[in-house]
């Protein structure tokens, strides 16, 4: 009874939550957490995010070069293989990126796993930059992988070599290609509401933006109006600049490709940010 007497007399220590952590500048640990989250989320499905996308890429170059046995002409100067190998890598690194953020948004909302990185202390920045950064990165390793097996491919004729004209070229255009799409995806993660609104998308807009922008031909040889109309395609810049660093030929402007990747990203960017900034249908 003393015991809980003295007890008693111990003056009241009021119950508080812990302070949250302060991180001065960017939450680096937070940031490359989600990172790899997101690059670990996709590895542990290889079989679907990385092969798949390259063996359709294998069959696509077969069926439109092997099956023609050579009878195609060359186009802009370069055989048709050459020509449509890095409209086929492209088109991966697109589609690929778009999905992956797309999906992994789309299925954190689904299965209720949004607080996992909305009550973490990370910025609207941090956020974007992950998750985009995550699309980016697969993206980029399913363009690797389908550059290795083009290779391999136009390896087995002689008379062909597939190289690189410019470095630079190449490296911008993907790596600004899979980071647009990556913040495209977030947008289009943020705002499906179901898995319906993303295939929507995907199947009458991603697919058919990427077929209509030069993969398998120029635009030269389309009639007015889709000619002009194919020149707003931001695809279309993004293909072309990155035919352009393997062959040394592009279709359209590479000074107009190359502002429209940046000014792209800076605006789906920001807009990016806005939506994590007001908790755009993640927040109630």
């Amino acid at each position: 009874m003393t015991g809980m007497k003295d007890m008693a007399d111990l003056p009241a220590m009021a119950a508080e939550p812990p302070a949250p952590r302060d991180y001065h500048g960017v939450n680096w640990t937070g940031a490359v957490t989600l990172y790899s989250k997101e690059v670990r989320r996709f590895w542990k499905v290889g079989m679907q995010t990385l092969i798949a996308p390259v063996v359709t890429t294998v069959l696509y170059l077969m069926v439109f070069s092997v099956a023609t046995q050579g009878s195609r002409p060359p186009v802009a100067g370069a055989p048709y293989v050459l020509f449509i190998g890095p409209g086929l890598i492209m088109m991966q690194i697109l589609s690929s990126a778009f999905a992956n953020s797309s999906s992994s948004l789309m299925q954190a909302k689904m299965m209720g796993l949004t607080q996992d990185f909305l009550t973490a202390p990370l910025s609207p920045t941090e956020q974007a930059a992950a998750f985009a950064l995550g699309a980016a990165t697969r993206g980029l390793m399913v363009g690797l992988v389908s550059a290795a097996c083009v290779y391999a491919i136009v390896a087995f004729d002689n008379r062909l070599a597939f190289t690189v004209a410019h470095w630079w070229a190449v490296l911008y255009f993907a790596f600004g290609a899979s980071m647009l799409m990556g913040l495209v995806g977030i947008v289009t993660g943020l705002w499906a509401e179901k898995f319906d609104h993303l295939a929507a998308v995907t199947n009458f807009v991603v697919m058919p933006m990427s077929f209509l922008s030069g993969t398998f031909y120029t635009i030269d040889r389309l009639h007015e109006p889709f000619r002009t109309i194919s020149q707003y395609n931001p695809f279309f810049y993004m293909i072309a600049g990155f035919r352009y660093g393997f062959i040394g030929h592009a279709d359209g402007s590479i000074a107009v490709g190359v502002a429209a990747v940046a000014a792209l990203n800076v605006v789906m960017g920001v807009l990016c940010w806005w939506l994590f900034q007001i908790g755009f249908r993640l927040k109630t």
